[in-house]
């Protein structure tokens, strides 16, 4: 039976979502701006072969709002593991999740295995963007930041009562252009609505929206797979957002990049997913459930 429950880690309370069994034990984390509801459909996908655990991380659905470390979110992991009495967790995670995921095992050489879902920083500088004309890069990413800068300023914005109905419907179109689960889609949505002194409002916050894109840039994944001795895989996309289309020659120079970065870590396993963008949960949920348990089977 599927259990939700509140998991006090100190500072932080933090919603998680047991989807029981007695299978091995899965973390499985979501992106910047998600939440636990975000990866139902890809954890009812795993949950015959493990005991799926989703977590809101903090900032996100229901979990408190807390200042955003990469210490303060992995000790949160740790305290979900030792108040629902798990032990040696595999951990999958999505985008920021994946990030996450990747600091786990450098943290928990027993760990039986984690996979990062497309889990990389945005592309900060020339460097990360080979084959591509530096001055044609530096261009494009100032052209990026200016669109991350924008995103940043809407984050945690109040929503006007009269515009809530019209932003669902607008969501529920968004998910049937991905071919998403729209019951699923808008759970989510709804699970990072705010509602406080009669007003409703985003989550994440633009505080802890800030303090993420502040993380993202700065950190190395190079170090971080090298660094790791517990079984690793590394799933990347092969194609581009909507969205990211306007700067198409930048992310396709961006995944050489990733792609050069795990070669050279030597540590992780790594597997470009054929038709694959960064939205690859919502677009192959049953591909990855598959090769989350093979990985986890064989590690």
């Amino acid at each position: 039976m599927i259990n939700d429950r509140l998991i006090d880690a100190g500072d932080v309370p933090l919603a998680v979502r047991d989807f029981g069994g007695d299978q091995p034990p899965l973390l499985l984390l979501h992106g910047a701006g998600g939440n636990l509801a975000t990866m139902t459909t890809l954890a009812r996908a795993l949950r015959p072969n493990h005991r799926v655990i989703t977590v809101d991380l903090r900032g996100h659905g229901r979990s408190g709002e807390g200042t955003w470390t990469w210490d303060s979110a992995l000790g949160d992991l740790a305290a979900v593991c030792v108040q629902m009495e798990i032990e040696r967790p595999a951990v999958v995670g999505h985008s920021l999740g994946g990030m996450l995921a990747a600091l786990w095992g450098q943290r928990h050489p027993e760990a039986p295995g984690v996979v990062s879902l497309d889990g990389n920083p945005p592309p900060t500088s020339v460097a990360q963007l080979p084959g591509l004309d530096p001055a044609q890069a530096a261009a494009d990413l100032d052209r990026l930041n200016t669109v991350f800068n924008q995103v940043e300023a809407q984050a945690g914005q109040v929503i006007p009562a009269d515009q809530l109905a019209d932003l669902v419907e607008s969501q529920q179109a968004a998910a049937r252009d991905m071919g998403a689960n729209e019951k699923v889609w808008i759970e989510g949505f709804r699970r990072n609505l705010a509602h406080e002194n009669g007003e409703t409002s985003t989550r994440p916050s633009a505080a802890v929206t800030s303090q993420l894109r502040t993380l993202m840039n700065g950190l190395d994944l190079g170090p971080v797979y090298a660094g790791t001795t517990c079984p690793e895989l590394v799933v990347l996309a092969t194609r581009n957002l909507p969205q990211q289309e306007p700067f198409a020659e930048l992310y396709e120079a961006h995944r050489r990049f990733l792609l050069e970065q795990v070669r050279a870590a030597g540590h992780p396993r790594y597997l470009q997913l054929a038709d694959a963008s960064h939205a690859m949960v919502v677009e192959q949920p049953a591909v990855l459930a598959g090769l989350i348990t093979d990985f986890l089977r064989s590690a």
